[in-house]
């Protein structure tokens, strides 16, 4: 049981205030949304920062529930659920979401997340148009790759992100996103 006791310590550590692991269904997404907007009524968040947040977490969540790949091994289905954290410091807010994904989806990702990162404000604006007129990037799952334009738009910060091995076929893809609690300029 000293295990739930270092979660905690983690948990406070780290300065989490939500963290869910497990499936991701609309219901569930549904669930934690409500919880952290609770949580940020409490303290009586800014509304332009929980709306910048909110935003920031339903495109966290949507990834999750659209991209998500199922691990198979043996041609069956592994249990490997995604990650949703935020976390809350002086200062900002950290969402931080992580889900496996095929291997063979890691370089064109990266590049994506790349590209993105690579644009100021404006230059992320003309992407976004771009990508809504031509419906570039868009995938099997109905995704258009809008969500992560969005974010690092709505945050103004660059998107973290990593990609862990996790065997032959799969890595776990983790993003950060960090919404600054200070006003900014970003929308």
């Amino acid at each position: 049981m000293k295990y739930i006791y270092e979660l905690h310590r983690t948990m406070i550590t780290r300065k989490l205030i939500l963290v869910y692991e497990g499936e991701f269904t609309q219901e569930i997404t549904k669930s934690v949304l409500a919880m952290a907007e609770r949580n940020m009524d409490a303290i009586g968040e800014d509304s332009g920062i929980k709306r910048k947040v909110f935003n920031v977490m339903v495109e966290c969540l949507q990834n999750i529930v659209k991209h998500s790949d199922e691990i198979q091994e043996g041609g069956a289905p592994v249990r490997h659920g995604a990650v949703f954290m935020i976390g809350k410091d002086d200062d900002k807010y950290l969402i931080t979401s992580g889900n496996p994904i095929q291997n063979d989806k890691v370089e064109m990702l990266n590049n994506k997340l790349d590209h993105i990162n690579s644009l100021d404000k404006e230059g992320l604006k003309n992407y976004y148009k771009e990508v809504i007129k031509s419906n570039k990037g868009l995938s099997e799952k109905g995704g258009a790759g809008l969500g992560f334009i969005d974010m690092a738009r709505k945050s103004g910060q660059k998107l973290q992100f990593d990609f862990e091995p996790m065997g032959n076929e799969y890595s776990f893809f983790s993003l950060k996103t960090v919404i600054r609690r200070t006003a900014t300029d970003s929308e």
